[in-house]
Order: structure tokens, then sequence, then C-alpha cells
């Protein structure tokens, strides 16, 4: 029985992953082998260790990494604990395949102390671009040290194979986090207000705002010129927390005290991956920087403002609405969202993310590649060159 080792860091990574890992668990073939990191085992950010265990997943190893700390320092220190724990990990758990997923720092780590133990690494979400972070220095790094790759459209196939990696490596899978949507039950309109306060039969705005990692010492200005245009519209407001990125810690205390002084706006540390989409499902338009207005909201035609330079760089659908900084910019921004025509013009939108059969694709090539010289001894491979 072969071994699939999956590292999963975030609530954003484990909701994308879910199918994979349901997949894994009913094939005869494979063993799944859990290994839970970052901010799952942090109280700030909701502990989401325990969603993990309330849907029935084993865990192997958990990983404390993360400082108490946003400064870059804090986060530097935190890869390091991070190598060093894995490391002590994959020691003990000697996975056959390693499967790991975007562009986290958490991953990073993950993928550096796999290196020394010759474990192929597999790679989702390579080739995609967020120019306005460490992520996307982060993201190419995983790629060139991966041995598989699971890109979520051809267009970021051809640039994992741009950067030298041999085409058989690479699978067009779709983003996994499109399958949820197929199969997902979600909440009711009742259980969304018991369970997190929220009454979605208002028109309710998301909000999601991470660091621009590459801009933080603009934090402070960004996410106040976005609270000082939401001032100004007339919706029901629910934040969800940033990640743990340098100065996450400042955006979730400048919230924080926003929701304290507006009756109107709500903040949850984690909904979980039925009431998030529940949420999407509902709600008017988008607000914020975060990959799901990119990738999931396009499946909901859900009307986006994609403000600034984090996701930059990324495919998007003609439900973003990208904007710049300026509380001026988000409110146009907000104001052509929310309007009649503009969500009229979605009718016919095709989420370019794929068709919600991600999971099998992968995990049919887990299951079916051969573990030999040949997946791990890497070649550089030359566009329009001799192979």
């Amino acid at each position: 029985m072969r071994t699939i080792g999956v590292v999963t860091v975030s609530r954003s990574d484990y909701s994308i992953y879910l199918p994979v890992l349901q997949q894994i668990q009913e094939d005869p073939e494979l063993r799944l082998q859990l290994i839970v990191a970052g901010m799952h085992l942090s109280p700030e950010f909701g502990l989401t260790v325990r969603e993990i265990e309330e849907d029935g997943f084993k865990i192997d190893e958990r990983i404390e990494m993360l400082l108490s700390s946003d400064t870059p320092e804090g986060i530097a220190k935190s890869m390091g604990l991070g190598t060093i724990g894995f490391a002590q990990a994959y020691a003990r758990l000697h996975p056959d395949i390693l499967l790991v997923l975007g562009d986290r720092f958490e991953m990073h780590a993950a993928t550096v102390a796999a290196l020394p133990f010759k474990i192929p690494v597999a790679h989702i979400a390579g080739g995609e671009s967020t120019e306005g972070l460490i992520d996307e220095s982060i993201r190419h790094s995983i790629t060139k040290m991966s041995h598989l790759h699971f890109s979520s459209t051809e267009f970021y196939a051809r640039r994992i194979i741009q950067m030298g990696e041999e085409p058989w490596r690479v699978t067009v899978s779709g983003a996994p986090s499109l399958d949820n949507l197929r199969k997902l039950q979600f909440l009711s309109l009742q259980q969304m207000e018991a369970q997190y306060g929220l009454d979605l039969s208002k028109p309710t705005l998301i909000i999601t705002y991470h660091p621009v990692t590459l801009e933080y010492e603009h934090t402070e200005y960004h996410i106040n010129e976005l609270l000082a245009a939401l001032q100004m519209v007339d919706f029901h407001l629910v934040f969800t927390y940033p990640n743990a990125d340098t100065q996450s810690r400042r955006i979730i205390g400048i919230i924080h005290r926003f929701v304290e002084q507006h009756e109107r706006a709500k903040v949850v540390i984690n909904l979980g991956t039925k009431a998030y989409f529940t949420l999407m499902s509902h709600a008017v338009a988008m607000i914020g920087n975060s990959s799901s207005g990119i990738i999931e909201a396009a499946s909901f035609k859900l009307p986006v403002v994609n403000i600034g330079n984090r996701q930059r760089g990324r495919i998007c659908g003609k439900n973003v609405i990208h904007v710049g900084y300026s509380r001026s910019e988000i409110l146009e921004g907000i104001v052509k969202a929310t309007s009649s025509e503009f969500r009229a013009s979605l009718v016919d939108l095709v989420n370019p993310y794929g068709d919600g059969h991600a999971a099998e694709r992968i995990v049919g090539r887990l299951r079916e590649i051969a573990i030999d010289d040949r997946l791990l001894l890497k070649r550089f491979y030359d566009i329009g060159g001799d192979t």
C-alpha cells in the first residue's frame, strides 16, 4: 500500500485539499498520512485543527512552528522552526510521496525538509502568480523542488514547463476546491444565524483582506482605506480573518475595533468550508484580496472587488473588478460590483479554474506514478532544445 503524506497549514489550504483527502482515504491502494502545522494549531487563528478532527481525519503529526509574532524576523524564524519540525516528522513517518499545496511559507519549510529524505514531492497550484507577495517566490521555489505538478489551468501548466520542468511531470487537474461545490451540502440561513450569528437575509458583503507582504509597511493605510469605503455603503459586512503573515495582527486589531463600532458588521475567525461557501452563495459581493475571490467566486457568479497587488498576475473571470488601494477606487468598485447590471452580465460566466473533478485526476496520478529514479532524478527541460 502506498502512503501519501499531506501537509496542511491553514484553513484555506484545508478546504482546497478536502476532496483530495477524502479520495485518498477511500482508495484501497493508498494510505493517508496527515501532517498538520501552522495556523491550524494556533488558538489566535481559531484552532482549526478541530475542524479536521471533526471531519473524521486521523492526524499523524502536528508541527508547532508559528511564533506569536508577525514581524519579518518572526516569520523567518517560524520558517526555520518548521523545517526542523517537518524533518523530525519525516524521520518518523517515511511517506512514499509528499503532497503540498500553494505558496505559504509553512509549505516551503515542509518541502525543504523533504529534500534530504529523497521523498518525491507533488505540488498542487504551481505556475500561478501573486506579484505582490513573497509567496510568488515561495511558490516557484516549491515547483523547482517538486517532482509532480498539478496545475489548475493549461496556462499555468505551460509556465511550469517554462521553468524547466519536464512535461510528463505536469498534470492539468483543475482547482480541487471546485470539487467541493459538486458535493457540499450548504447550511440553511437558520443554521448560519444560530451557529455564527450571521443574518444572510439582509444584503451582505464578504470582506477578507490579507497583508500584502511585499508592501507590509503600508498595511495600516491599506486596511483603513478599505474600512473608510465600507462606511459609505449600506450593506451588512462579514469580515473573515487574514492569514498569519507579516502585519496580520495589525489588520485583526483594526477590524475588531471597526466591528465594535458598527452594529451591521461582524467578524469571524473561521467559518469552515460549509459555512464559508454558504456565505459566498448568499453574498452580494466579495471585497478584499483573497484567492477565493479569484478561484471559487466565479462558480457562484459572485462579483468580486479585488484590491491592490496581492493577486496581481492570476487568471480571473469577468466577475473580478480590479481596483487600487484608495477609498475612492474601492468604493467605485463596490458600487459597480453590486449593481444589477454587473450581476446580470455574469449569467453565462464559466469558471476558468476547472470542472470540479480535480481530486480524481490528482489521486489517480499519485496512485499510478512509478516511484523510481526517473521520478526522483530531475532533468532541466529546455523548451525547444534536445530532450
